[in-house]
């Protein structure tokens, strides 16, 4: 360990991380929370971008992507709901601290045994083409996706503001003091009508009255920047 933290043998880091990290994913995982995005949460973000500067954009953060099924899913579920995505300037941005899971996810291409969990026959034949390996996602949903290395310990200040925030089922493998530095962190990138989307069985509402649970389509959502509404006796 001494070798890989003092970083002596090229690329030793990175297969270490790689052996340890856990890639476990599916296609539209756990469902709610995609099903809020499509009816609630977009609609919403698109009402309330309608009157602004940049009306048609709209920034997505999936932390911990793997091999990238979540942020595809996500963009399957954007050109869903918005019939002219193509008009629109999207952006679903998936970050891992695997590289050889940012490679998978770059390229786009599954087998038909990582398929098989938990993408349908329709969004299949929508959204991907056949190829050698498998099956590729589509041109046009590859377009609104962008994968890159980034260590959830380290700062986000480089990222920008994003209105929605996928970060589930990975704060579960930390202390709880690593929990709240990096939730904490997160808000810092949300934009003030974001929103932020925790694995099913998670929970931030010991962090403070800012995180309050937002309940829709049984998705676990929090919406931080949000003021929280009195309660009157």
């Amino acid at each position: 360990m001494n070798k890989v933290r003092a970083d002596l043998v090229p690329g030793l880091k990175e297969q270490v991380v790689d052996a340890v990290t856990t890639n476990e994913t599916l296609w539209f995982r756990d469902s709610s929370p995609f099903d809020a995005m499509r009816f609630k949460v977009l609609p919403e973000i698109i009402d309330e971008k309608a009157n602004s500067v940049f009306p048609k954009r709209i920034r997505v953060w999936s932390a911990a992507c793997s091999t990238g099924q979540e942020s595809y899913s996500l963009a399957i579920a954007i050109a869903e709901t918005i019939p002219n995505v193509e008009a629109w300037d999207i952006r679903v941005v998936g970050t891992d601290i695997s590289p050889a899971a940012v490679a998978k996810a770059s390229r786009g291409i599954y087998s038909k045994l990582e398929i098989g969990r938990g993408m349908d026959a329709i969004n299949l034949q929508k959204y991907f083409v056949e190829c050698e390996r498998g099956w590729q996602v589509h041109d046009r949903i590859r377009a609104m996706c962008c994968f890159s290395m980034r260590n959830l310990h380290e700062p986000f200040s480089d990222m920008g503001l994003f209105d929605v925030i996928f970060c589930r089922n990975v704060a579960i493998y930390f202390t709880e003091d690593d929990r709240r530095s990096i939730f904490e962190r997160i808000v810092d990138t949300l934009s003030p009508h974001g929103w932020i989307f925790v694995g099913s069985s998670e929970s931030l509402i010991d962090m403070g009255d800012r995180w309050k649970p937002q309940q829709h389509c049984r998705a676990n959502c929090f919406r931080p920047n949000q003021p929280v509404k009195q309660l009157v006796s």
